[in-house]
């Protein structure tokens, strides 16, 4: 592995980790009507596309179009209770996979993947 590749992979892991720890402190202490539900959604996006960049810091172009695709389906499933028919009973584990279908959510995610194309159409801008 290259270097600078490593330098990259480090880089996303910061932040995958920081973001993480935010989402845990926002789902166990803030109790509200506006970060848990949307900011919450909006940094789950962000911290799903950079554990992918992780794995590939350079590939494909277009992965916070494919961390949305992931999001929807996520969100399907929510709608169709696949945490029940799962048969998921841990509360710590339903509670990241999410329970309840909302458009809200999608729109959330959306706005954390459109920060996460920002970031990579930046990054890909400058090696052109």
């Amino acid at each position: 592995m290259k270097l600078k590749s490593y330098k990259k992979r480090l880089i996303f892991l910061a932040v995958f980790v920081l973001l993480f720890v935010v989402e845990a402190l926002i789902a166990v202490y803030v109790h509200d009507d506006f970060v848990r539900p949307y900011v919450g959604d909006m940094i789950v996006t962000v911290v799903v596309w950079a554990f992918a960049r992780i794995i590939f810091p350079d590939k494909f172009k277009l992965m916070s179009v494919y961390v949305m695709i992931f999001a929807i389906f996520v969100e399907i499933g929510q709608y169709f209770n696949y945490v029940d028919l799962l048969g998921i009973t841990n509360p710590v584990l339903v509670t990241m996979m999410g329970t309840s279908f909302a458009w809200t959510d999608i729109a959330c995610y959306a706005v954390g993947c459109v920060i996460a194309g920002i970031i990579d159409f930046v990054r890909f801008r400058k090696k052109a």
